[in-house]
């Protein structure tokens, strides 16, 4: 008997720094964080972001 698992789905986030993260969809958004983007697989939105985030500096740093 073979026993599958789901993957969870995750969103694209990002903060007030527009510095991008994923969160699964399941569970409630931390403080200071927004939904971004799809919701998908890991790999799906990993990609989404490697799309987006060219500059992984701090908006406050990027002048």
């Amino acid at each position: 008997m073979t026993v599958t698992t789901a993957e969870p789905d995750y969103v694209v986030v990002v903060n007030d720094q527009e510095q991008y993260s994923i969160w699964r969809s399941d569970r409630d958004l931390p403080a200071g964080w927004q939904a971004d983007g799809p919701t998908g697989t890991k790999d799906e939105c990993l990609d989404h972001i490697e799309t987006l985030w060219t500059d992984m500096r701090p908006r406050c740093v990027r002048g």
